[in-house]
C-alpha cells in the first residue's frame, strides 16, 4: 500500500474516531440541548458530498472515512431531530 493512501488513511481515521466521543455521551446522557442542528444539518450535506466525491474519484480513505462518519454524524442529527430536551 502505498505511503499517501496510509497517510488518507490515518487521517479518515483520527477525524472519524472523535465523533465517537459525541456520540456515545449523547447517546448515554439522551441530551442533545448543547448541540446546534445547523450544525450538523450542514456537516451531514458535506460529508455526504464528500462521500460521493470520494466514490467517483474511487479513493478508497475518502470513501472509507466519510462513509463512516456520515454514519456518526447522522447518528448524532438523528438523536438531535427525535430527542425532546
Amino acid at each position: 500500500m502505498k505511503l499517501m493512501t496510509l497517510i488518507g488513511l490515518a487521517a479518515g481515521f483520527c477525524t472519524t474516531a472523535a465523533f465517537l466521543p459525541q456520540v456515545i455521551k449523547t447517546w448515554k446522557s439522551k441530551s442533545t440541548k448543547d448541540l446546534s442542528l445547523g450544525l450538523y444539518s450542514i456537516f451531514c450535506t458535506g460529508i455526504q458530498l464528500w462521500l460521493i466525491y470520494g466514490i467517483m474519484i474511487t479513493d478508497l480513505p475518502i470513501i472509507l472515512a466519510n462513509a463512516i462518519t456520515l454514519i456518526l454524524a447522522v447518528s448524532i442529527l438523528f438523536f438531535k431531530l427525535t430527542i425532546k430536551n
